[in-house]
């Protein structure tokens, strides 16, 4: 079941503060450069940016996905191994990428502190070096809504 919504507005920053933490303990961020295989045999090196959160809770998850207002929200069900009986809950992941992800880690980065690196890596691979040029393929999701 994958779910996206967006959402307008101001956001309630204890809401952001308390997404923050529960982020550093339990989201992941990957700001990598890898080759993918792409038409006719080629290969590129294509920049990969994303923020997960996964967890059991599915309150949680869907929770931050209506404040966050931002990415996709999915069910992994490992509830039925292959081998044996089922042994595990099923998981819920909430998931940006890219432009989404600068969002949130623009949100999340005065909070942050285990993932504070990463979100930077991310703020600084779409900010410009000269404010004063706007850039003409940024598109901030406060403009596009």
């Amino acid at each position: 079941m994958v779910q996206t919504r967006r959402k307008g507005g101001d956001v309630n920053q204890n809401d952001i503060a308390y997404i923050a933490g529960l982020f550093d303990g339990e989201g992941s961020v990957e700001y990598t450069r890898r080759w993918e295989k792409r038409t006719k045999g080629r290969r590129y090196k294509v920049r990969i940016i994303t923020l997960e959160m996964s967890m059991t809770d599915e309150s949680v998850i869907r929770w931050t996905h209506e404040v966050l207002g931002v990415g996709t929200v999915r069910v992994i069900d490992k509830t039925k191994p292959p081998s044996g009986k089922p042994h595990y809950k099923k998981q819920w992941r909430w998931r940006c990428s890219f432009r989404e992800a600068l969002y949130v880690a623009k949100l999340l980065w005065p909070h942050a502190q285990t993932k504070l690196h990463k979100l930077e890596q991310i703020i600084d691979h779409y900010d410009t070096e000269d404010e004063t040029k706007p850039s003409a393929d940024i598109i901030y999701l406060k403009e596009r809504k």
